[in-house]
């Protein structure tokens, strides 16, 4: 293997990027990136704790779930899960985050990096119930800069072709879960936990 050791290695094989894609970035939302915000139901959060280790988690929600502020700061809600809070662990030694939001469909994204604060509780969070559930905990953004990303990733792996999907390539989630997870309960339960019910229980702490 030969490993690139600098910048100036990279920019010898990527070369340099046009003047509009390496300055496109915004200090603040536009009219448009709140119109992506209102339309996302989708995003990852990548974040690095303080010795450098990293998580990329997804979120989801309806729509609309991410709650702009100002022209400057975002709010996501948390919902249950499975408690690890990875991220927000990070968060508490290294607030950097990063963020990809997305819509079905589109193959462009909008990326927001800034620096996150973990809440418990504010006026705000009355407009972050769902179905009954208002969050305990929410993730404040203060964004740093935003910018549009192009489809050519979503283009090449045919992201949203149906005609492409193959769901069942790879065993279904109770098996792997047996596999990996909880091998010493029964498959029989794991379909019964990863079936109907599951659904059921998304935003109530089990």
């Amino acid at each position: 293997m030969h490993q690139v050791t600098s910048e100036a290695e990279l920019r010898e094989l990527l070369g340099e990027p046009l003047p509009w894609v390496a300055h496109k970035e915004r200090p603040r939302l536009h009219e448009l990136d709140r119109q992506w915000l209102a339309a996302s139901p989708f995003c990852l959060i990548a974040t690095s704790a303080a010795d450098g280790t990293c998580d990329v988690s997804p979120k989801g929600d309806p729509p609309g779930f991410t709650l702009v502020l100002d022209d400057t700061t975002i709010v996501l809600p948390e919902r249950p899960g499975n408690r690890r809070a990875d991220g927000f662990r990070n968060v508490l030694s290294n607030p950097h985050v990063g963020l990809i939001f997305f819509v079905p469909g589109r193959g462009d994204t909008l990326r927001i990096n800034g620096c996150g604060r973990l809440i418990r509780d504010a006026p705000f969070f009355d407009q972050l119930t769902v179905r009954g559930h208002r969050p305990a905990l929410a993730l404040l953004v203060e964004i740093d800069e935003v910018f549009s990303h192009c489809s050519k990733a979503f283009l090449r792996s045919k992201l949203w072709e149906p005609e492409s999907w193959r769901p069942d390539a790879v065993p279904s989630r109770p098996r792997i879960a047996k596999a990996l997870d909880r091998p010493h309960e029964s498959l029989a339960d794991l379909e019964q936990y990863y079936g109907a019910a599951y659904t059921e229980k998304l935003y109530r702490a089990v």
